[in-house]
Formats: C-alpha cells, sequence, structure tokens
C-alpha cells in the first residue's frame, strides 16, 4: 500500500507543532459525521481537509449524501490551570 503525496506533504514542519492525526470514529448519524482526533489540528491545510473528507465519501459509498468531517484536540496535561491545588 503507498501512501499518498498528500499524507507526506501535512508532515511536513510549519511552525512548533505539526499536525498529528490519532485516529478517527462515526460521530453522528444523520448527517454521517467522522470525528478526527490529533494534536495541531487548527494547521491542516483545507486542502488536506478535503482530501480526507473525499477519501471517507468514496470509502463508505455516500455519493450525494452530506458528510461532516471535524478536528478534535484534547486538551494539554501539562498545561498548569489556575486555582488547582497540588
Amino acid at each position: 500500500m503507498s501512501v499518498p503525496w498528500s499524507v507526506w506533504r501535512l508532515t511536513a514542519r510549519a511552525g512548533m507543532n505539526r499536525p498529528k492525526l490519532r485516529y478517527a470514529h462515526q460521530g453522528g448519524v444523520n448527517p454521517p459525521r467522522i470525528v478526527i482526533h490529533g494534536s495541531a489540528v487548527q494547521r491542516v491545510p483545507e486542502s488536506y481537509r478535503r482530501y480526507l473528507e473525499r477519501f471517507f465519501r468514496e470509502a463508505f459509498k455516500l455519493r450525494g449524501t452530506p458528510l461532516r468531517v471535524e478536528f478534535r484536540s484534547g486538551r494539554n496535561p501539562y498545561v498548569r490551570r489556575t486555582g488547582k491545588r497540588r
């Protein structure tokens, strides 16, 4: 299995953090929603977002159905919260 060029392009550094997509799951049914978890997801280029939407649309045969792809990032456990007691 060959990895598409767009995946390699995504790993190029653009600043301190590069996007790292961890896993994806079904987030909703009507309309179908794919939730992708990772870090620095706000840096995922729009072209790669369209590529992922097209990939999932073809993989699940969702022709003519609206599909939502949502990116989520978890909180940083090393950021100190105010008011937290040790």
